[in-house]
């Protein structure tokens, strides 16, 4: 037997399950490859903070898993018909509402915002999904999925429109914790006369006279409700009993609990383990058009770079709160500084430094190394991976003062792109994305040094000021140390 055809063995990793509610050992469905659907954004308006959040948490638990070298099949929807007003059964269609604002057809709605949503998450260094299906474009298996639920007692036809009884289903509110009977007061909609429960929810809409987005089903022209897109989508590109399903906190109800009461009541086994991430707060209060403090991620992306809100993002854990301020947002900025600084001297060294035993320094990288994996392993807890990060930079830098060789200054530099890079998603605009932009900046840098250099030879002072001056001015500084002068961004 050849090494080639021994199983690979990964390491035990523990996630929060929500429908657990504890932390678990993940296993995978299928060895080697794990299966992860994320409930992605209904495309009517620009990305915010909010989206950010989630798009971030989910791409470095992905990153992770590929990193421990499974293969990942990644999907995430896109919402481009049937979610409506106040995620009710009842009112416009978000994306409807919107074409009637900006005099636009609904999929011009769909096409715009789609497109802004990805660039956006471009500038967040956010992997593209392995698939991302479009409600409008899966409507026949939305469909099958609403017949199949009919055929078994659990969904039924009045006036045109299909609900989901939630008394035939007694596991509706495994998700949430919610009992079926506790929901009776407080979320209690006037029932509608073809409701036979007020709980239940729509898995298909008549389309009234002047909605535009219609499609021809068994119970006439309609369009499918919000939630029974992802339960199609889900089983048919990741099957059942897929790994695992994300998605934010708001989502887990109703959202979430009615995804698996369709795919289960349908006799689909659903995701196996849930994870959410938690919201995001500005100015300690949670992030609301009404409040004024909403703030879209282009209006973002005109004060901070997009790498330093994600290193915010990753500063903090994905099932807590993350708060966006004037204060976090100078924190994030420096600590990405410190970072990127240590990056862009090793960088730098490794072009002209010999060697020389490093076995102490390379120790202590394997230490930071270490720290950042076992961090990951639970729960994926980035601030602690950030904080490895941190403890490599200190390290680094007392390194740096001193000596170090070749072999030293590779492991590090393999430390912040593997895992800062490849499993964090951080750097990409710095040396790790730019190299070729990267080695033109250093040979003009080499020019501007000679030139200042011969300015403080010749005794002309002021224009070696004037020459330092000019490039702070645009993010880069001169220091002279006793091995002559040095730049940094």
């Amino acid at each position: 037997m050849t090494p080639s055809d021994l199983p690979v063995t990964f390491p035990d990793l523990y996630l929060h399950d929500t429908l657990q509610r504890k932390k678990v050992k993940f296993e995978a469905t299928t060895p080697g490859r794990v299966g992860m659907y994320l409930c992605g954004p209904t495309v009517y308006s620009d990305a915010h903070v909010g989206h950010a959040k989630k798009e971030v948490a989910f791409d470095v638990v992905r990153r992770y898993f590929t990193h421990l070298g499974y293969s990942v099949r990644y999907v995430s929807n896109i919402t481009d018909v049937g979610h409506l007003q106040n995620d009710s059964d009842d009112g416009e269609d978000k994306i409807a509402k919107r074409a009637a604002l900006e005099s636009l057809q609904p999929m011009e709605v769909a096409e715009k915002y789609f497109w802004s949503f990805m660039d956006d998450m471009a500038r967040l260094n956010v992997l593209r999904p392995s698939i991302q299906p479009r409600a409008t474009g899966h409507i026949g298996e939305q469909i099958a999925l609403i017949q199949e639920l009919i055929a078994r007692g659990h969904a039924y036809e009045s006036g045109g429109s299909v609900y989901f009884d939630v008394r035939s289903w007694p596991s509706y509110g495994v998700l949430s914790g919610r009992k079926l009977d506790d929901q009776e007061e407080g979320t209690r909609e006037e029932v509608r006369s073809e409701k036979r429960d007020p709980r239940d929810f729509a898995l298909w809409k008549l389309a009234e006279p002047s909605h535009i987005m219609r499609w021809e089903s068994p119970w006439g022209e309609g369009f499918p409700g919000w939630h029974i897109e992802c339960s199609a989508m889900s089983l048919k590109y990741l099957g059942e009993g897929f790994d695992i399903h994300g998605g934010g906190l708001d989502l887990e109800f109703p959202h979430h609990e009615a995804e698996i009461a369709q795919a289960e009541a349908a006799g689909h086994p659903f995701a196996r383990h849930w994870m959410h991430n938690n919201m995001l707060t500005i100015g300690g209060e949670k992030m609301s058009k009404s409040k004024g403090n909403f703030t879209t991620l282009q209006e973002l992306f005109l004060r901070l770079d997009p790498m330093v809100v994600r290193f915010l993002l990753v500063s903090s854990h994905y099932r807590s709160i993350t708060e966006f301020s004037d204060e976090a947002f100078v924190s994030a900025q420096n600590g990405y500084k410190r970072l990127t600084d240590a990056l862009n001297e090793v960088e730098r060294r490794l072009k002209d430094t010999p060697n020389q035993d490093d076995s102490a320094f390379i120790s202590a990288v394997g230490r930071h190394r270490d720290a950042f994996e076992k961090a990951m392993r639970d729960d994926f807890n980035t601030p602690e991976a950030v904080a490895a990060l941190f403890g490599l930079t200190r390290d680094v830098n007392a390194a740096l003062s001193g000596t170090v060789g070749q072999e030293g200054l590779q492991a590090a530099r393999s430390v912040y792109q593997d895992l800062g890079g490849g499993v964090l998603g951080l750097f990409a605009q710095g040396p790790l994305s730019a190299q070729d932009e990267s080695g033109k900046l250093d040979t003009l840098m080499e020019l501007v040094l000679q030139a200042r250099q011969n300015y403080r030879l010749n005794k002309q002072y002021r224009e070696s000021d004037a020459l330092r001056e000019r490039l702070s001015a645009v993010g880069l500084t001169i220091e002279d140390t006793k091995d002559g002068p040095r730049w940094k961004k």
